[in-house]
């Protein structure tokens, strides 16, 4: 069997390497040419993969190692018989965490009690709905916006509108659609973002397109009391350099890059296309996983449960980093800056996610264990 695979998807060979030859190759590099003798095609969201590529080709499944699908034509899958598999839920904790970082940092920048602001969480899916169940369980009051899952399933959701009006920070996790009955293209739109609170925190980490750039742009260029953080930006690998310098954590589409979201995206991918070709399943994420560089962090029960909070999300992983990354590749020209963006993402350092700290309390800690517990780390 011959497969083609970006060249930035972890542990290909470890899971794929026994089913035949792999081509590795940069995801937009890969297209109709590349395809031409491929029985299976491995992507992350770089690569569309549509009728002008698959058209003619021998590709019978398509695996992206992602939790989105607005790159695949899966119209066009199912006319053609091509079988397909994403993994969701793979990178969601990895943007949670993604999501702590940049709270704590903009709460330090105005010395904000976190425990003050009303959350607003737009799409409660994969993502979205791990990010509430953290804040909620940090005993934070968090408004959720889901359309779909509203229609569907009814609940404690409110519209987007609730939103904007009432939340001092919102955090975006909706998938990019552009039809259909729930639209999420330029969802914050010109007339939406000029009604975002006095003094509001605005996160993406979903897709870039869900926010019009130039209008957002424009708004923070007379609004100085907003503050964002961007992680996704429409016309990616070219991002809006002004934009970026008007943002307070600006980063190169890394929100879920932990090591292992992507590791785990593989392994779904992986059991994915076991499923569809009646294999036995060989490999195991588990036993491949190196162990995390922190394992255990002991806390005193006298500890001030902020600095328990910083500390804890901040010992695994601190997005100012990334932003200091980002910030120095936007020179050049915008051929230079295109290239500096896949490069930042390809050879992303290892970062592991805070559900997998150990964390030991000395003393009577109640409040701290709640912490512990609502970050998803392990309390020993």
């Amino acid at each position: 069997m011959r497969i083609v695979a970006d060249e930035n998807i972890p542990l290909v060979d470890a899971f794929f390497g026994g089913l035949g030859e792999i081509r590795r190759l940069p995801g937009r590099a890969i297209d109709a040419a590349a395809l031409a003798d491929a029985d299976l095609l491995l992507v992350r969201s770089v690569t569309q993969v549509d009728r002008s590529s698959l058209a003619g080709s021998p590709v019978r499944f398509v695996g992206t190692c992602t939790i989105g699908t607005d790159h695949l034509d899966l119209d066009y899958f199912h006319e053609a018989g091509i079988a397909w598999s994403s993994a969701p839920g793979c990178n969601a904790r990895g943007v949670v965490d993604y999501v702590l970082g940049s709270l704590l940092v903009l709460a330090e920048d105005q010395g904000v009690d976190l425990a003050s602001r009303t959350f607003g969480v737009v799409g409660a899916g994969q993502v979205g709905g791990r990010l509430v169940e953290v804040l909620r369980g940090l005993g934070w009051r968090v408004l959720v916006c889901d359309p779909p899952r509203q229609a569907a399933e009814g609940g404690d959701y409110v519209d987007l509108e609730h939103i904007l009006r009432e939340c001092d920070a919102i955090s975006l996790h909706t998938p990019l659609n552009a039809g259909g009955d729930h639209p999420t293209h330029h969802l914050l739109d010109s007339a939406r973002l000029e009604r975002l609170r006095p003094g509001a925190w605005l996160i993406n980490a979903s897709r870039g397109a869900v926010v019009d750039n130039r209008a957002l742009r424009e708004l923070l260029e007379r609004r100085t009391d907003l503050r964002v953080v961007l992680d996704v930006w429409e016309g990616e690998p070219q991002a809006d350099v002004g934009l970026a310098r008007l943002c307070r954590i600006a980063t190169p589409h890394i929100a879920g890059y932990s090591l292992e979201g992507k590791l785990r995206g593989t392994a779904q991918v992986y059991q994915a296309w076991c499923r569809f070709s009646g294999q036995v399943e060989s490999v195991r994420l588990d036993e491949l996983l190196p162990a995390p560089w922190l394992d255990e962090l002991t806390l005193n029960a006298g500890c001030a449960p902020d600095w328990a909070l910083a500390t804890l999300c901040r010992a695994v992983y601190d997005p100012r980093r990334d932003d200091a990354d980002f910030r120095r590749s936007l020179v050049g020209d915008d051929a230079q800056r295109r290239v500096a963006f896949d490069a930042l993402r390809k050879h992303y350092p290892v970062r592991r996610e805070i559900d997998g700290l150990r964390v030991r309390l000395k003393g009577d800690a109640p409040v701290l264990a709640g912490i512990v517990r609502a970050l998803g780390a392990e309390l020993v």
